[in-house]
């Protein structure tokens, strides 16, 4: 069992650093016992955080981020040995930039994460747009792989609604973003025009 943390964190920085980098490791197929819970946390503003102090050095964050794994609400580190439980205060990563790739088969939206992924928006990375409770607004995140969603930022968000436009979806006028020929909608379009 991990201890205050310690152990399961040195295991898992030194069985990655053992493993040597690559592409991303297969996490979906390791199934490690699980070894207690770490003080680790990643906070809504995309800080990660261990022993209630930032982890400041971006190499360890992207190293931590490649072994993340979502199983049902809970996260954890993995490696093929053990898996640790941390905390996330929202989603773990966040969508920080926004390039917009105009082409002949139409727009693909591609974000880029606060760990240097650069991600696709389509079929199999949607975008999905939660209402943010007691503001009336909209939270909107991108899928970036296994379960794992980036939350997109504020300033990307207004990017969004700037480029976005009117769809039937079922029969009923919506407002949202197209990409890489999918249609994500935020909202109906009666509300959006009401709001703007």
């Amino acid at each position: 069992m991990a201890k205050e943390g310690q152990g399961g964190l040195e295991s898992i920085t030194g069985a990655l650093a053992r493993a040597g980098r690559k592409g991303p490791p297969p996490v979906e197929l390791w199934n490690p016992p699980f070894c207690g819970d770490l003080d680790m946390r990643i906070a809504t503003d995309g800080t990660w955080f261990y022993l209630k102090t930032p982890i400041g050095r971006p190499a360890l964050v992207k190293l931590f981020a490649s072994v993340l794994k979502r199983e049902g609400e809970r996260y954890f580190l993995v490696t093929p040995v053990e898996k640790c439980g941390i905390t996330v205060d929202d989603a773990p990563f966040l969508a920080v930039e926004l390039r917009i790739e105009d082409g002949d088969a139409g727009r693909v939206l591609h974000f880029r994460t606060n760990v240097d992924d650069w991600v696709a928006c389509g079929p199999q990375h949607a975008l999905r747009f939660e209402p943010e409770a007691g503001t009336g607004g909209l939270k909107p995140y991108l899928h970036v792989r296994r379960g794992l969603w980036a939350k997109v930022t504020r300033a990307l968000f207004f990017d969004l609604v700037d480029i976005g436009e009117e769809r039937d979806v079922d029969g009923k006028a919506m407002f949202g973003v197209m990409s890489a020929g999918a249609f994500f909608p935020m909202a109906p379009a009666d509300q959006v025009r009401d709001f703007t």
